[in-house]
């Protein structure tokens, strides 16, 4: 208090001895001590910016740690240099100016409004910090904490509001808080997707449903790429023609989404593709066809095993071989699918510890479906996609090996047929193109 006294009585001797006439109580006074608060608070912010540039940025720049250049990034020193200015108003002011003065009330209370706003700043700064070591650690690949750092925002800017407002007004923020519950309905209503994000939040985090840089699929959306960003009402996602799709963070939750990384996190990549063998091209496999085919290096022993067996066969039930009606023969279809699965087992790429199998479906219209199920060991796109179109560029070219046509819609071929004859008359009995 001595130190106060003594501070204001030389400020007004100083104002006196430059302007005799004016009191403590003028305009002239009031204003001058106004501007002199104001210098001060300017000139102790300079001082605090340098001192905080010159040391404590010396002091970051030479240690090994991560996070002290986290909260210099994102300006954590540098907002609290504003403290300094608003301190310096806050004391200031009951000195130079009485009690009594309408500018000691609003001098005060926006000292006290900037301090509670800079302090803001500087918790957004900080847990921005965390949030940066936090997606730098091994942790961030299992949860993503965007969520609650949001929330943590969010709840310490509802708490500086209230309290700005009760300074404002001058009541009690518990009164201002219980005359909020009437607007509760309100309320919900304006914060309806801050709530179901929070709750959204908390049940990917503990559940580990999601995280920044999944490859999720939504069909509602159209969605389909990586996770940018889950935020507490948003999510980012980046598709694969790189445009950015943003939704609603609780629709992870709610909607139906089809997430990749069990497939990025495991040993391959499904291939599960069907080609259409025209019906008419199956059949029995003569002597020439079985002597053709044991030459191939993947399924000379499955054809040495397969007619010992046959041969056995007919042994046992006494059926000559050249019964046509009772005998067992291969198929060109069946040795074909053998002949698949063991160029698919040879195959590199192929992880030969997960399901591998060539199987038939039901036929249809188009003929009959041969579909291969494997796994490619190469998970990424571009590298699957080129194993997945060697292997069938290699079954294509194989079938005529084996007597085999895929079966293909050509409505080219009648009319190239109309072209090729002379008549009219050999046109129209010409047989049909199986």
């Amino acid at each position: 208090m001595q130190i106060a006294s003594s501070v204001k009585e030389t400020f007004t001797q100083t104002i006196q001895t430059l302007f005799p006439e004016v009191t403590s109580d003028s305009l002239t006074y009031n204003l001058l001590a106004i501007s002199a608060i104001f210098v001060a608070s300017v000139l102790f912010y300079i001082l605090s910016r340098i001192v905080l540039q010159l040391q404590i940025h010396h002091l970051i720049t030479r240690s090994r740690n991560d996070w002290d250049d986290a909260l210099l990034n994102h300006g954590f020193f540098r907002r609290l240099s504003h403290l300094v200015p608003a301190l310096v108003i806050y004391l200031s002011t009951p000195v130079l100016i009485s009690d009594e003065n309408v500018l000691h009330g609003f001098l005060l209370k926006s000292s006290l409004l900037y301090m509670m706003f800079t302090a803001l700043m500087a918790v957004f700064a900080l847990l921005s910090t965390i949030q940066d070591i936090y997606n730098k650690s091994y942790l961030a690949k299992r949860a993503s904490i965007t969520g609650f750092i949001q929330v943590a925002k969010l709840f310490f800017s509802v708490i500086v509001l209230l309290l700005s407002i009760s300074l404002v007004v001058d009541k009690s923020p518990i009164i201002i808080m219980s005359g909020l519950t009437a607007l509760a309905a309100v309320l919900l209503l304006i914060f309806r997707d801050t709530i179901l994000g929070f709750v959204a939040g908390i049940q990917i985090a503990a559940n580990r449903m999601f995280n920044t840089g999944d490859w999720i699929q939504i069909t509602k959306f159209e969605v389909d790429g990586e996770i940018l960003e889950i935020g507490l009402t948003n999510v980012k996602v980046q598709n694969w023609d790189k445009t950015i799709s943003t939704l609603p963070s609780y629709s992870l939750t709610t909607e139906a989404v089809k997430n990749w990384r069990g497939m990025q996190e495991s040993g391959g990549r499904r291939i599960k593709r069907a080609i259409y063998i025209d019906i008419h091209s199956i059949k029995l496999c003569d002597s020439h066809m079985i002597k053709r085919f044991s030459r191939i290096r993947y399924i000379s022993e499955y054809i040495n095993e397969k007619l010992k067996a046959l041969q056995a066969y007919h042994k046992d039930y006494s059926i000559d071989e050249g019964d046509l009606l009772n005998s067992r023969r291969l198929t060109n279809i069946g040795t074909f699918r053998a002949y698949l699965e063991a160029y698919l087992k040879k195959h590199t790429d192929i992880n030969q510890s997960l399901t591998l199998m060539v199987r038939q479906l039901p036929p249809n219209e188009l003929g009959l479906p041969l579909e291969v199920y494997c796994f490619c060991a190469k998970k990424e796109w571009v590298a699957y996609e080129k194993v997945q179109a060697d292997i069938f560029d290699h079954i294509m070219a194989m079938l005529p090996m084996f007597d085999l046509r895929a079966y293909q819609r050509d409505s080219y071929f009648p009319q190239r047929l109309s072209f090729d004859n002379d008549s009219p008359e050999q046109n129209e009995s010409a047989p049909p193109t199986p």
